[in-house]
């Protein structure tokens, strides 16, 4: 992707979550942890409300700045591999699954940030990044909590 377009940008973005929306309604279907179920709902919701947000920031450039976030990573998905999503997983490989999804995005949205040619790209991609990073933050939150998978 070129990536001086924002608007080809923002459709992509969209497609992403949409796609990320998908997901997480499969998955809350597919795990029977009523927690780990209530929480990808919940981020099903959530997915589909930055696409919504998105399609607004398409007609409306201003309402970027609604994306900034301060998000702490602590990096949790980085040293677990992603399980398969299967009928059979346990709470903890459901989680690991969100969380390592979740890393892709946002380092996808790093990436290309970092290559970005104008400075409304890379802003935009960056805000991008940071509604990912909210998720990760969120799912690592849950993994943390419920006391890693030991605990499952």
């Amino acid at each position: 992707m070129h990536l001086t377009d924002i608007n080809k940008l923002i459709d992509f973005a969209i497609e992403q979550e949409h796609e990320a929306f998908a997901f997480y309604k499969a998955a809350s279907e597919k795990v029977s942890n009523p927690g780990v179920k209530q929480l990808f709902l919940e981020l099903a919701e959530d997915e589909h409300g930055h696409a919504n947000l998105l399609e607004i920031y398409r007609e409306n450039k201003e309402l970027g700045k609604i994306f900034k976030t301060a998000v702490i990573d602590y990096k949790i998905s980085e040293i677990h591999e992603m399980p398969t999503l299967s009928l059979t997983m346990i709470p903890s490989e459901a989680i690991a699954i969100a969380m390592k999804k979740e890393q892709q995005a946002a380092e996808l949205y790093a990436a290309f940030a970092a290559n970005a040619t104008t400075s409304e790209v890379k802003e935009a991609l960056e805000n991008l990044m940071n509604m990912e990073l909210g998720h990760k933050h969120k799912l690592e939150n849950a993994f943390v909590d419920i006391g890693y998978p030991e605990v499952f």
